[in-house]
């Protein structure tokens, strides 16, 4: 896939509370070099964490954040497609995250899935209904998601979302 975009500003908030270093890497923050350095690490591991936390791996899995452009590159060998774009995803949909670089590899190669960035006002009904013609394949959506997604009403503007072809069953 190579380079995916995300909006910045919407996502996971992983960075800041618990991590005041880390966040301000995820915000750009005046760090110097050092501080800089050690920040884009402790937002790196928690960017990992968080994709293992959604029971998502893949073998030599690596991330990096660049707090400089908001990027985060990721590169290991996921078991199949699937895993894959629900760990790319994992890594954009986290607030402070512009771009995500893909180095990730396959063992199981497949159809890749579209991406999709929602807007205010859609539901995955909506979403459904112009990816396939069909609002109660809503539930294809849904489980190509999980689990990053717990409820079919429960997304947001900015999150981007899989949406496998037709007919694919999502894992």
């Amino acid at each position: 896939m190579g380079l995916l975009s995300f909006i910045k500003e919407a996502g996971e908030k992983l960075f800041g509370k618990g991590n005041a270093q880390a966040g301000q890497a995820a915000k750009g923050g005046p760090d110097s070099g050092a501080d800089s350095a050690a920040a884009d690490e402790t937002a790196a591991q928690a960017i990992k964490q968080y994709v293992k936390s959604q029971n998502l791996d893949a073998d030599g899995l690596d991330v990096t954040f660049n707090s400089a452009d908001g990027s985060v590159t990721v590169s290991g060998q996921a078991k199949d497609q699937q895993t894959k774009e629900k760990i790319l995803l994992c890594c954009g949909n986290v607030a402070g995250v512009g771009q995500v670089h893909d180095l990730l590899t396959v063992a199981t190669p497949a159809d890749e899935a579209k991406f999709y960035t929602v807007v205010k006002g859609d539901t995955l009904s909506k979403i459904a209904k112009e990816q396939y013609g069909d609002g109660n394949a809503y539930m294809q959506i849904f489980e190509a998601n999980k689990p990053m997604l717990t409820h079919p009403d429960k997304i947001y503007p900015g999150q981007m979302l899989r949406i496998p072809p037709a007919g694919r069953k999502a894992a």
